[in-house]
């Protein structure tokens, strides 16, 4: 778990499952697996077991111990909905996630089947953003998927970008973060793939989050698209979505129950007055 994530989209992290396998090519240089192999076979490190999966139950009530509100990336380092993860530990996140209002919490998965065979038997208030991840126009169909889960905002990761989606479904759809390819082999993103999806959450008023161009070092590439940044999100009221429309000005202006607004791709960082952290 830690706080102040350099994930542009999120606040923090929390990992109360570790561990996952690749089902499609954008799981091909997954960084979560990376970093764990990395620690595998070292006694008492959080990745003694490297990639494989694990349950952490001593970590879902991690979150209680933020009082100020934050966006919280669930499980960065896996998915919360694959396969061997039994409902009843789902469900214990969910419980977390429902006694922390003041909270956002963004769950992103490769395996939306796996969410509609459980959907019906968890509770989603307003502060569980659902989404998942849409790497090139044959999975586009994850987007569908999504559609039918009772999640006050689905949104679409479509990173790493791997190649041009014409028709993504936006139907039902919130918010669309796009991304390329970072680190040692990565694949390139093409300006024309992003520009196209751009303007289809334009027509769709679908809030549009450009995270960055990636490449080997995705420092020097930046995340600026045509000259300037795109931060747009949704945000929630009242157990409904207000939809902040993509070519607004700049970024987007107020906050999601009391979150801090994002300007020119920085975060506020006031709230912060000490870090609760332990592992990623």
């Amino acid at each position: 778990m830690s706080d102040n994530s350099k994930i542009e989209w999120t606040d923090a992290t929390w990992n109360p499952v570790t561990g996952c396998n690749k089902v499609s090519p954008g799981c091909k240089h997954c960084y979560a697996l990376t970093f764990a192999e990395r620690w595998r076979g070292i006694p008492g490190h959080h990745f003694e077991q490297g990639f494989d999966l694990r349950l952490w139950p001593e970590r879902l009530k991690l979150p209680m111990g933020w009082k100020t509100p934050r966006r919280i990336f669930v499980n960065s380092m896996s998915d919360l909905f694959h396969e061997r993860v039994p409902l009843e530990f789902i469900k214990l996140v969910f419980e977390t996630m429902i006694s922390c209002p003041q909270h956002q919490f963004q769950v992103l998965t490769k395996r939306p089947e796996q969410v509609l065979k459980v959907c019906a038997s968890l509770a989603w208030p307003e502060n569980v953003w659902m989404g998942v991840s849409v790497e090139n126009e044959k999975y586009a169909v994850r987007s569908t998927l999504l559609q039918q889960v009772p999640a006050k905002v689905r949104f679409l990761s479509v990173e790493p970008l791997l190649g041009p989606i014409p028709s993504l479904p936006l139907d039902g759809i919130h918010w669309v973060i796009v991304g390329g390819e970072s680190g040692p082999g990565a694949r390139p993103m093409l300006r024309v793939w992003v520009e196209d999806i751009r303007r289809q959450c334009r027509r769709s008023a679908v809030p549009f989050f450009f995270k960055q161009w990636g490449g080997v070092r995705k420092s020097e590439t930046g995340r600026t698209l045509n000259g300037r940044t795109f931060d747009e999100m949704p945000l929630v009221k009242d157990a409904r979505v207000e939809l902040r429309l993509p070519f607004q000005p700049q970024v987007v202006e107020g906050t999601a129950r009391g979150l801090p607004s994002r300007k020119n791709g920085h975060r506020s960082r006031t709230r912060r007055s000490a870090r609760i952290a332990s592992a990623i």
